[in-house]
């Protein structure tokens, strides 16, 4: 067992805060996640030269990056209102800064985390990631950091509240922290250019939205599976599997059907064999769950970079018999068919039909369902702190469940590498059924 020592906790501030704090209101997809787990992920990083005193110049850095993306900074604040037992909830950027953990555990080497027993990610790196079991509802800090020195590395990890940001807004702020603790400035050669933030942008809906009380927390019993009865793997796809993985799942469908992506013909991949060695009966529901970046297909269109939380779930839905019967190109298709039904007006009838009678998931695994979340083009390892790129990604135990897939770009350009959290049993099929690992392998 690894023993993880915290040496300190601070909190590090906006080197620089506004007079007059701006206050974002939440709209119906962020107010989804507040019962949400912090997403938790954390970078692998070489030794950094023992002469270098790493943790100032990341709390300093981290300060001036907060300047920039001063929302994180912020608290969420929950308002009551009694004359109709409702709650509302904003952000108040009122720079109060984030928590910052600094932590060692000597005893673990790098190989430890890159080259598991069994291939089975190790229980003690649950200890590497701050905020665990921290609810978007009750969490102080936006953001939570824990820098943890290792025998011959150091592991770099995060929890953030997911109504404040999705995974494209933090990885942009972990670029420019990154970027400026390695250079001093960001790109921009400006330290504070002006955020482009969200907004609100559903006219038609009051905000703050009103939420009864009752939905703001917990249930007393929530269906949780243990999870001593689940396992993680990363499952890595070379850029030369995608390529026939893709390649195959075209070739299976018409030609006047759409084209099949490389994430799309992945990620049936996936799901096909985790079904096939799940032992549904043929007639059981399975669902395949996909966090969307919306901001492209909203009319009219967000700009990329936009500061915000900006995702929705794509469902595709089928039974274990259609699948197993079934080819890759089909279940790609039912990706892609669901994918495509992601638009502008159903993303606001959505919101409407929400404000109406607000419900907040406990977000806890579905059965029969796969959940695939982050991207594999998130710039992952482009962060240098000034002692080298990143050697490893992970995920953390927050906002996981049976059947969460977490998807990042490999360490070599072109790869995908999926964090796969199952039942130890369905894990263990998957990793030795010879037709999966024709185009996977296990890391």
């Amino acid at each position: 067992m690894a023993d993880v020592v915290v040496l300190s906790t601070s909190i590090v501030r906006p080197d620089r805060a506004d007079s007059e704090p701006v206050k974002i209101h939440l709209t119906p997809w962020d107010l989804f996640f507040l019962r949400s787990e912090y997403p938790q992920r954390g970078l692998l990083f070489p030794k950094p030269d023992p002469e270098t005193d790493i943790i100032p110049q990341l709390k300093s850095s981290l300060s001036l990056a907060l300047t920039i993306f001063y929302p994180f900074a912020g608290r969420l604040v929950k308002t009551e209102n009694e004359n109709d037992e409702t709650a509302s909830f904003l952000v108040n950027c009122d720079g109060s800064g984030v928590k910052f953990i600094h932590a060692s555990a000597k005893t673990v080497s790098v190989n430890d985390i890159l080259k598991p027993v069994n291939g089975i990610v190790p229980e003690f790196l649950n200890r590497f990631f701050p905020a665990n079991g921290v609810k978007s509802c009750d969490g102080e800090s936006l953001i939570t950091f824990q820098v943890t020195e290792l025998k011959d590395g150091v592991f770099i990890a995060f929890g953030y509240n997911h109504m404040v940001a999705d995974g494209s807004s933090f990885w942009s702020f972990f670029n420019t922290w990154s970027e400026i603790c390695l250079t001093g400035v960001n790109r921009n050669k400006n330290l504070s250019p002006p955020l482009l933030l969200r907004g609100w942008f559903l006219d038609g809906i009051d905000h703050p939205i009103r939420i009864p009380i009752s939905e703001t927390v917990p249930p007393s019993s929530s269906p949780v599976v243990s999870s001593s009865l689940l396992q993680e793997k990363v499952i890595r796809f070379t850029r030369k599997n995608i390529s026939e993985l893709k390649s195959k799942a075209n070739g299976e469908v018409s030609s006047d059907d759409r084209r099949i992506s490389s994430l799309q013909a992945v990620t049936a991949h996936m799901w096909r064999f985790i079904i096939r060695n799940s032992d549904l009966n043929p007639e059981e529901v399975v669902h395949c769950k996909l966090l969307m970046d919306m901001r492209r297909r909203l009319n009219p269109p967000l700009d990329k970079e936009c500061f915000g939380n900006v995702v929705g779930f794509a469902t595709c839905t089928t039974t274990a018999g259609e699948m197993v019967g079934n080819g890759l190109g089909w279940a790609a298709l039912e990706i892609n068919k669901t994918v495509g039904l992601q638009t502008d007006e159903g993303f606001r009838v959505f919101a409407e039909s929400w404000v109406k009678e607000p419900k907040i998931p406990d977000h806890v695994g579905v059965s029969n369902s796969v959940i695939v979340a982050s991207s594999p083009w998130f710039n992952v390892y482009g962060n240098d702190f000034g002692w080298g790129k990143p050697i490893a990604v992970r995920a953390g135990p927050g906002n996981t469940s049976d059947g969460k897939l977490i998807v990042y770009p490999g360490i070599e350009e072109g790869n995908i590498e999926i964090q796969t959290c199952l039942s130890s049993n369905v894990l263990e099929k998957l990793s030795t059924d010879p037709e999966f690992l024709e185009y996977a392998c296990v890391v």
